[in-house]
């Protein structure tokens, strides 16, 4: 067997305090998943059920590395997130066994290009090209489950050239990690190497070239991303 072209290499996330590596499946996201970003995006946090959207594997960034303004768009925000990596899957999980697919947890940040967002919303279009761009998922070295004292209520806060503009605890998500995991695998077969990063809370703003963000969630990690 032979390819036509050269593949391109698979999509990998460091593991914090190991030469291992994560191979990346697929990248799900969870939006309107903090109460106080829902509504200062002027939604209602108690309607309806959990939102997905999805990024392409290649859109994450790893080691702090810069990444480049985005094509198309006058109005980049960032959004830190809680990043879940599985290290196993299946459909249809229970709630009792949903943490059992987690390998760890890591920072990420997704990345939005808002005025796309916002005009596919007013015509009821999906949100690919504000959300699955190129370098869109920047991701911190994912530190494995058994090391994280308390994923659900630790502090998450990002801040853009040294002063903070999200600050918040992870026990404000209106969905947790397990209820996000049953919920996805009624809709996927959940895998190995699959990334959910898990919403975002309050205080997203633009960013431009030359900005400079660190991102850190309690226990779990730190992500710096300077934007070219």
């Amino acid at each position: 067997m032979q390819y036509v072209i050269d593949p391109s290499p698979a999509s990998t996330v460091p593991v914090a305090k190991t030469e291992s590596l994560f191979p990346v499946h697929r990248i799900y996201c969870v939006g309107q998943n903090y109460g106080d970003h829902v509504r200062e995006m002027g939604g209602d946090p108690n309607k309806g059920s959990p939102v997905f959207f999805s990024k392409p594997a290649d859109a994450v960034v790893i080691n702090n590395q810069s990444v480049d303004y985005p094509l198309s768009t006058n109005n980049l925000h960032y959004e830190v997130e809680l990043v879940v990596a599985l290290g196993g899957g299946g459909t249809n999980i229970g709630i009792n066994d949903a943490l059992d697919c987690v390998l760890g947890y890591a920072v990420g940040i997704d990345l939005t290009k808002r005025d796309l967002q916002a005009a596919a919303k007013e015509k009821g279009r999906p949100w690919d090209t504000a959300k699955g761009f190129d370098q869109s998922a920047p991701i911190s070295a994912i530190r494995r489950a058994e090391e994280v004292a308390d994923v659900g209520n630790a502090r998450i806060m990002l801040e853009v050239n040294g002063e903070v503009k999200q600050d918040a605890s992870t026990k404000d998500m209106i969905w947790n990690v397990a209820e996000i995991i049953v919920e996805l695998s009624k809709y996927y077969q959940l895998k190995a190497g699959d990334l959910i990063y898990t919403g975002t809370p309050s205080g997203v703003s633009a960013v431009l070239a030359g900005d400079f963000m660190r991102a850190a969630i309690d226990g779990v990690g730190e992500l710096t991303v300077e934007l070219k």
